[in-house]
């Protein structure tokens, strides 16, 4: 998967060239080394504001690689998180969402036979897992694009406590223990910091954080 920023709708036709040009290079080191590059599985995908988008013609955001044209993808998938082109992440919500309300309507319906405790851990396995799933990419997201996951909440909490589908909820998640939504994301960025800064976070991203005390300028605002 190729991925390249669209900055200017003008910017396009020598963007995809210079792609091109990358993926030609590619496909001679792969000759040179007795291996083939297999076109048809390549993706590509442009990353813009939808006001950009309708400024450049399809056909114009398509590559060559070697006698295939490759067409630019609206959503893409990488480990498991769907990616779209004006990164809004809508289509990886929505998904999330419906997946986790299937999941607990199968849960629904042996609910009697399960209890609070093991249908409180079964939600955790089924759902939890898959709304805390590479969170941290939904930060900043406005509130009704997390809408859905917080009604999967909600919705979560009234299956565990036995509730009915009108009842409120605050009280429930405040017995459960469980955050709301946004701040289960700020937990997992909080979490990723405090262990980047003491030396238990993968490499890649203890060198994209830098402590504030370790930088001139803002040492010298704080200071003034």
């Amino acid at each position: 998967m190729t991925c390249k920023t669209l900055s200017l709708p003008t910017d396009v036709p020598q963007i995809a060239s210079t792609l091109a040009d990358c993926a030609t290079d590619v496909i001679a080191w792969c000759a040179a080394k007795r291996l083939q590059l297999n076109a048809d599985k390549t993706e590509m995908m442009w990353f813009g504001s939808a006001a950009n988008f309708s400024k450049t013609p399809l056909v114009n955001r398509s590559i060559r690689i070697g006698s295939v044209h490759v067409q630019p993808l609206a959503v893409v998938r990488d480990l498991g998180v769907m990616i779209d082109a004006e990164l809004s992440m809508r289509v990886h919500v929505s998904r999330t969402a419906h997946t986790c309300f299937y999941h607990l309507r199968r849960l629904r319906s042996i609910r009697r036979q399960l209890g609070r405790d093991v249908t409180a851990r079964l939600v955790s396995a089924f759902v939890f897992s898959r709304l805390d799933y590479c969170n941290a990419v939904l930060a900043g997201l406005p509130a009704s694009r997390l809408a859905p996951f917080q009604r999967v909440l909600h919705a979560a909490a009234r299956l565990v406590l036995n509730l009915r589908p009108r009842d409120h909820v605050s009280a429930a998640l405040r017995e459960l223990h469980w955050l709301p939504v946004a701040q289960r994301i700020d937990y997992k960025l909080c979490l990723l910091v405090h262990k980047s800064s003491r030396g238990q976070a993968p490499e890649y991203i203890t060198n994209m954080l830098k402590a504030a005390a370790d930088d001139p300028s803002l040492t010298t605002m704080l200071s003034s």
